[in-house]
């Protein structure tokens, strides 16, 4: 009587991050440089992989570092990329050339956040959002989307407060798509409380959502701009995203300046 066993770790692994990526054997198989029988034998964990492969596969497959470095314990090898603290001397060069893009972007806000929304760093600018938001939402770690969308936060003053909020949400569920974290998708169950359950209606712009925020000196149309370290060899750097906004008409872009001066005069 055949005796059959369960797929290993490894190929279980491989095999949902293919089916989360939407691939077939053959086309993973031709990025990696293998065969398809060889990345079904080892979907059923019937070959075990080399180190190199491992590495092919997971490249093939984008995934973000924290998974390659899963993919490489679950065949049975060490993880090849460092995950560092903040504050380690290791990362101390790339965190001061973050806080300088900060800087250079004051007088429009900026912030540095981690995949759960976790604030890193941010400029002094920050305070034209956070005008009016309970205290209690800053005791760190402060979240830059409950900031968004608590109703004791930022919510109040944003103008079109139903598109926003999903904009956010669509956004983290995107990134859940494409990396499952039970941390984001326990957030997003949380800010999906925050929103009406109202259907988008005609002019929902999607993606291109503006923020419209009001402050004290005026009301605000913001753009954002995201950015993430694309080569980074550690694990907490490339997970790092600097979002920054953007005025989106001359007003808004004088209404800042005039937060700005009054901030520093």
């Amino acid at each position: 009587m055949a005796v059959t066993t369960a797929p290993s770790r490894f190929a279980v692994e491989l095999r949902a991050w293919r089916t989360r990526r939407g691939r077939s054997q053959l086309d993973l198989s031709n990025d990696a440089g293998t065969t398809q029988r060889h990345v079904s034998y080892l979907e059923q964990g019937r070959s075990a992989p080399s180190r190199t492969m491992v590495v092919r596969l997971a490249e093939s497959l984008e995934l973000p570092l924290r998974d390659r470095n899963a993919l490489l314990l679950a065949a049975g090898y060490a993880p090849l990329f460092p995950e560092s603290s903040l504050d380690s001397e290791a990362l101390q060069p790339s965190m001061q050339a973050l806080r300088s893009i900060l800087d250079g972007h004051d007088p429009h806000p900026a912030v540095v956040v981690r995949p759960d929304g976790e604030i890193v760093a941010a400029n002094r600018a920050l305070d034209v959002l956070l005008d009016g938001v309970d205290p209690a939402l800053l005791v760190e770690p402060v979240n830059a989307y409950r900031l968004a969308l608590h109703p004791a936060g930022m919510a109040p003053r944003i103008a079109n407060f139903d598109d926003w909020a999903r904009h956010v949400i669509d956004g983290l569920r995107g990134s859940l798509r494409r990396r499952p974290d039970p941390d984001v998708e326990r957030l997003v169950d949380e800010l999906a409380g925050y929103v009406p359950a109202a259907a988008p209606g005609p002019d929902h712009l999607g993606f291109a959502v503006p923020l419209q925020l009001s402050t004290s000196a005026g009301d605000l149309t913001l753009i954002t701009t995201l950015m993430s370290f694309a080569t980074a060899l550690d694990v907490t750097l490339a997970e790092l995203r600097l979002e920054a906004f953007l005025p989106a008409d001359a007003d808004s872009a004088r209404i800042l300046r005039t937060l700005a001066d009054q901030r520093d005069g």
